[in-house]
């Protein structure tokens, strides 16, 4: 079967970074941060790619870049590549699927964060109520557990968008999240060599630095 429509399961111990995953992560960090000539370059750069992988990337977008980002690649998207949108997508606003959700984005979230996810919970609660039951429910649940691309490569990407936009604290928590859902070690090493380009000097060695000091914590058994 061919690597890139291969699925790969949530649980991977194998690397999934091949290089149709690194137009993927740098798609998402453009998406997340980059210019529109940028967004519009990458997206033609992914025309290839298998289309739930690229649909799911701009959709979680909205999480980490807002709607009007989303919504213009989107449309640059369905322009070049000639996809036209899912004919039907029944999970994505029936507000019946309310309770599926947040189950699921228990489940989803509890993955990513490991040992801290009730540590998360109650910082995020205690920001506001209603911000964690939508990071669960909606974020988790409704987004990022949606079928069309697996989890490992869901994180990746979310570490692109979070290093692109400078968001060194979600960085941090995305970079261990990759690692507790399955990612291997090389699989984050290679997203950062694939964002390399698209960061300034400084960006680039603090994150290196941010990743010895998580890949060095995970092999201690440590969550710092």
């Amino acid at each position: 079967m061919n690597p890139v429509t291969r699925p790969v399961p949530d649980d991977a111990t194998v690397s999934v970074f091949d290089p149709d995953t690194r137009l993927l992560v740098r798609l998402a960090g453009v998406i997340a941060a980059g210019s529109e000539e940028a967004m519009r370059l990458h997206i033609a750069a992914a025309r290839h790619l298998p289309a739930p992988w690229v649909d799911e990337v701009l959709l979680q977008s909205y999480l980490f870049a807002g709607f009007p980002r989303t919504l213009n690649a989107l449309r640059e998207w369905r322009r070049t590549s000639g996809h036209a949108a899912p004919s039907g997508d029944r999970d994505a606003a029936d507000p019946v699927n309310a309770v599926e959700w947040r189950a699921r984005g228990e489940v989803t979230c509890a993955r990513v964060y490991g040992a801290m996810y009730d540590k998360l919970r109650d910082n995020v609660a205690a920001l506001h109520p209603a911000i964690d039951a939508w990071m669960v429910t909606d974020g988790y649940g409704k987004v990022l557990s949606r079928p069309g691309l697996d989890l490992v490569r869901r994180e990746l990407c979310v570490i692109a968008a979070c290093a692109l936009a400078r968001q060194d604290r979600q960085l941090h928590s995305h970079l261990h999240g990759a690692l507790n859902v399955g990612a291997t070690a090389g699989d984050v090493t290679a997203t950062l060599d694939a964002l390399e380009e698209l960061l300034d000097a400084d960006s680039s060695t603090r994150y290196r630095l941010l990743w010895a000091r998580v890949r060095a914590a995970h092999a201690s058994g440590s969550t710092a």
